[in-house]
């Protein structure tokens, strides 16, 4: 399964790697962050040509090896470091003091979380796909499902936390509307929490846990398959979940300045 693993990797890399330019209002101006190496974009792109090195050498090896398709354990290791690192990267630049909900380790252990909760099922479907005994990879799924949880609901909390951080805002920027508040602070609160708790904890994070725990017990090829599969499902809609409660708590609430 390391082959089709590998291709899913990058084939995960180039996807996101296209979504960024979805995700930048003005994607263009994304080439002017690169000349600075402090910028959270540039680092972010250093360790993605890593990661893309990386799983070259990794595919010659996986090429190269006379047993079985394996790789050294070195190589191995190597391809865990890379993507730990790019996990923490890429949520590295959203910590700011100007957004008190963002400006946590916590945001940080999320990502990486959501990534020991959904890698290891993935991988999981992968080998159940092409045969390979997926039996080994339990004690993983679950160790990685029940990290992956704990990190979600504790900066579910931290963000749940964070929301008595806004203030009541006393500056105006509509002239048709002069007594209209800038932003509706009440009902954003309310929004994300609805989103955090369902979406992102309960969705998220506990159905995927409690799937992974059914498909270690049962181990099966079609249980794997079936049930890993909705466990990965429900942990990508999880995802999406906390970064809006991550968006809705973490909006500029003074936009004049």
């Amino acid at each position: 399964a390391q082959l089709p693993a590998l291709v899913a990797s990058v084939a995960l890399l180039a996807l996101s790697g296209i979504a960024v330019f979805f995700h930048l209002e003005h994607w263009e101006r994304i080439f002017n962050g690169f000349g600075n190496p402090t910028s959270g974009i540039t680092q972010e792109l250093i360790v993605i040509v890593a990661f893309a090195a990386i799983a070259i050498v990794y595919f010659a090896m996986l090429r190269r090896a006379k047993t079985e398709g394996t790789v050294p354990k070195w190589c191995a290791v190597l391809a865990i470091v890379i993507s730990v690192m790019l996990a923490i990267v890429c949520a590295h630049s959203y910590m700011m003091a100007a957004r008190p909900a963002w400006n946590s380790l916590l945001e940080i252990a999320s990502l990486l979380g959501t990534a020991c909760l959904a890698g290891p099922l993935t991988l999981a479907i992968i080998m159940a796909i092409v045969g390979d005994d997926v039996s080994p990879l339990r004690r993983t799924a679950i160790i990685g499902a029940i990290i992956g949880a704990v990190c979600i609901i504790a900066y579910a909390l931290y963000l749940q936390a964070s929301e008595g951080l806004f203030v009541e805002i006393n500056y105006y920027f509509d002239p048709t509307s002069p007594t209209a508040g800038m932003t509706d602070v009440a009902s954003a609160i309310s929004s994300s929490m609805i989103v955090l708790w369902l979406g992102a904890v309960a969705v998220g994070a506990i159905a995927p846990m409690i799937l992974a725990v059914v498909c270690a017990r049962k181990n099966t090829a079609a249980i794997w398959k079936v049930a890993g599969g909705i466990a990965v499902a429900c942990a990508l809609i999880g995802a999406i979940c906390l970064r809006i409660a991550f968006y809705l708590l973490g909006m500029s609430v003074y936009l004049l300045y």
